[in-house]
């Protein structure tokens, strides 16, 4: 097979991989289905950005709620049109090649370049992207969602940069090494790195995160709950140790609620963050974990995975043609005289931006569908191990969404184009009304 057919066969292997998945959702059962109308309808009466039933703020915190709202739509597109804007300022200025002309001055050496130039580069970029990066920072304070003081705040800017520079500093000589090698199939042959690289960081991914948060075994701290995680774990199958459960201390930094699984491998452990165990019942917690648990029973990590390397394949083929013809016909302007000049990297990040924002609706109904199955299967998980899924799962997305002040009834075009997971309203509404066990249904993960 010619090398220049191989991006139309993943672009079939992106939409085989949405069939499949679109297939499993209309396979849906009826219990699944009856859920999922009520869940519309309710959705469907209520005003935009207003209280529905299963899922309500008080008139203070809903105010909090649609502002919210608001601004994280005008911060969201604003901010990736601003990450467009700035690399197209620092090209059509000459800001990027004035990074390179500096570093090759400064040294010959191209691993000191690479570096020097990829510094330059981020401090630009974290510089232009700072006021937005405040504000959202000082909401957050404002709102309550975060309780980490500025010094603090700029410690973990720090530390993310200093990560930043030091593992792109290693992608980008391996970028650079493979464009010299092979300049016509350098897109290719950097797709094919990928592959490991992206796995060894979610497989390091559980050792990076202490980093930024303190970490203690839960059995230490909450045996009880353990004990209960366990029975999750032995219902799915799964291979997670107790001393694989820790407790992040998140309530040091934010007044938000999580709880998941972590890694593969080795490295696969169980995270329950303080804030979830203070706000939430132990069986609301159970069912949190249930949900994350259910991506990886249900195969979501590989699937995801394999999406993930598709939709990357596609992109740096289409980038390695932006590159060219943004070169072809703004290199001279811009300063930039190949893809193997290292200001080349800021075209193919542009590149990158662009595709983006194309693919983000796409990636976004793709993880929503696995994140309504996961809700599915945490739901039936907790059947027999809770006295009320229904009740346990309302309010676990209620604790979830009012702590957060989740938009109880958000725009749908904004949902489809940004949310990663259903709505905390439409998650609400679905969990009251997914019963499986009553007569004439079928649960779809833990048959009867």
């Amino acid at each position: 097979m010619r090398l220049r057919r191989l991006p139309l066969v993943f672009v079939a292997c992106i939409f085989l991989v949405l069939t499949v998945n679109l297939a499993g959702c209309a396979s849906e059962t009826a219990a699944e289905h009856a859920a999922n109308v009520y869940a519309a309808q309710e959705l469907a009466a209520a005003p935009p950005h207003g209280n529905i039933p299963d899922y309500s703020l008080n008139p203070s915190d809903l105010a909090k709620a649609q502002h919210l709202s608001i601004v994280h739509e005008t911060l969201h597109f604003g901010d990736e049109a601003w990450g467009i804007i700035s690399l197209l300022l620092l090209l059509g200025f000459g800001a990027i090649a004035w990074m390179r002309d500096t570093a090759m001055k400064v040294t010959a050496n191209r691993w000191a370049q690479g570096y020097l130039f990829l510094l330059l580069y981020l401090l630009a970029g974290t510089l232009l992207s700072l006021p937005l990066d405040l504000y959202a920072q000082h909401l957050s304070l404002q709102y309550g969602l975060s309780v980490q003081s500025w010094p603090s705040w700029f410690g973990d800017q720090a530390k993310a940069f200093a990560l930043a520079w030091v593992i792109g500093g290693l992608l980008l000589m391996l970028l650079f090494w493979i464009i010299r090698k092979l300049p016509r199939s350098w897109w290719f042959a950097f797709w094919c790195a990928s592959i490991p690289i992206v796995l060894f960081g979610i497989f390091a991914a559980p050792y990076i995160e202490p980093i930024f948060f303190k970490y203690q075994p839960l059995e230490k701290t909450n045996p009880a709950l353990v004990a209960q995680l366990e029975q999750v774990v032995e219902k799915g199958h799964m291979n997670i140790p107790p001393e694989r459960m820790f407790l992040m201390k998140a309530s040091a930094k934010l007044t938000t609620l999580n709880a998941d699984v972590e890694g593969f491998g080795a490295s696969k452990r169980v995270i329950v963050w303080d804030t979830t165990i203070a706000k939430m019942t132990p069986d609301e917690i159970v069912f949190v974990f249930g949900h994350e648990s259910g991506h990886y029973v249900l195969g979501h990590i590989g699937s995801t995975l394999v999406f993930t390397f598709a939709i990357l394949f596609v992109t740096f083929y289409l980038g390695y043609h932006f590159v060219r013809g943004a070169l072809s016909k703004f290199g001279t302007r811009w300063g930039v005289s190949s893809q193997n000049d290292w200001a080349a990297l800021a075209v193919l990040l542009l590149a990158f931006s662009l595709f983006g924002i194309l693919l983000e609706p796409i990636e976004n109904t793709y993880s929503r569908m696995h994140e309504h199955a996961a809700d599915v299967y945490g739901q039936e998980a907790v059947h027999g191990l809770v006295p009320d899924p229904q009740t346990t799962a309302i309010g676990a997305f209620n604790v979830l969404g009012k702590t957060s002040f989740a938009d109880p009834n958000p725009n749908p075009l904004y949902e489809f184009w940004t949310y990663s997971h259903p709505s905390i309203g439409r998650r609400a509404a679905f969990g009251k009304a997914y019963n499986p066990w009553i007569p004439g249904m079928e649960p779809k993960y833990f048959k009867k």
